[in-house]
């Protein structure tokens, strides 16, 4: 992939199976802060998968020009919405079938407040007003304890155990989306993600940027899990046939737990460039074991070995970043 558009192309490509997903269940598809990173694409999946009689239907303030371009050229209907006010989002349509994307992550230890406010009162107020609508709500890996790389990371059955006041407030969204199937009936599936690749952003970027600025790379955290967009995007449209008042979680991520040194290690060689570290590994990081969504949807159908390649060749041949690092090294909870 040598251009945004070809990279655009792949990453929204529908299978067979997630065109059967959706046929089974139905209804027109609602993308909740379709605006970020991963959004566009998942919305511009969504519209080539189902037929045109059926709405796609992305929400957001749509502050990026790209992505607002990307979902006009691909069919998409956009809602300019500032979800934060109530009379905003009373004015939305009804819809069946919704993909909860909305969340704050950067700048928590500086405004928690607002943090909340996007992760817990958002959530409040769409589930009021979309009410019993089918929902794949995204949540995160960071809602659960940190734990040793050797043990297999961490599945649907561990308690949450959130380090941080982002993490707090994303266990937080969950729980006002279970309120809501609790009150009124709405079906959920808590869509636990770890870190998807894109390669204009994510952990393989985070990684390339520190060995290209000559910077050490930090092993506090020793590992971690993630996977290519494409597939999260599919798995997040097919999950909407799996989400019920019961309010299942699933960790979507890649089967791989990576170490983060031979990571590392093979990206400066793709580069060529030396890599260094800043320190000895760490005992433990926030990891998720797949095995449940790899047994649903099948492996991801590129493998790390590929993503590490194209992340190389992506920035070698000048492809934007878009200078959102991940922060995944973090170990307090401070983003």
């Amino acid at each position: 992939m040598r251009t945004e558009q070809e990279l655009n192309q792949a990453l929204s490509r529908p299978t067979d199976a997630l065109k059967e997903s959706l046929a089974s269940i139905g209804g027109d598809i609602m993308i909740v802060g379709a605006g970020g990173k991963m959004g566009p694409t998942l919305a511009v999946m969504a519209r080539r998968a189902l037929p045109r009689q059926r709405r796609v239907i992305a929400v957001s303030r749509f502050s990026d020009p790209e992505a607002r371009k990307l979902l006009e050229e691909n069919g998409v209907e956009m809602l300019n919405c500032e979800l934060t006010e109530p009379d905003q989002v009373a004015r939305l349509p009804r819809c069946e079938n919704v993909i909860f994307m909305a969340g704050r992550k950067f700048g928590t230890s500086q405004g928690a407040c607002e943090t909340w406010e996007m992760n817990a009162v958002v959530p409040s107020l769409v589930s009021r007003h979309l009410g019993d609508a089918r929902y794949v709500v995204f949540s995160t890996s960071n809602v659960y304890p940190f734990t040793r790389p050797q043990d297999g990371g961490c599945t649907e059955d561990v308690a949450p155990a959130p380090v941080g006041e982002y993490a707090a407030s994303c266990l937080g969204r969950e729980r006002v989306f279970e309120y809501a199937a609790a009150h009124w009936g709405a079906r959920v599936l808590k869509f636990r993600l770890s870190y998807a690749i894109d390669l204009r952003y994510g952990i393989l970027n985070d990684l390339s940027q520190w060995i290209l600025n000559g910077q050490k790379v930090p092993l506090g955290v020793p590992a971690f899990n993630c996977v290519w967009q494409r597939y999260a995007n599919e798995a997040a449209l097919r999950a909407l046939t799996l989400a019920d008042v019961s309010c299942p979680a699933l960790n979507v991520t890649g089967p791989e737990t990576v170490s983060v040194r031979q990571a590392a290690t093979k990206l400066a060689q793709l580069l060529g460039r030396d890599v260094s570290f800043a320190e000895e590994e760490g005992e433990r990081g926030i990891l998720c074991n797949s095995q449940k969504c790899m047994g649903l949807f099948g492996y991801p159908d590129v493998s790390l070995d590929e993503m590490l390649r194209m992340q190389a060749e992506w920035i070698l041949g000048g492809g934007r970043c878009l200078g959102k690092p991940t922060h995944f090294e973090e170990q307090k909870g401070r983003f």
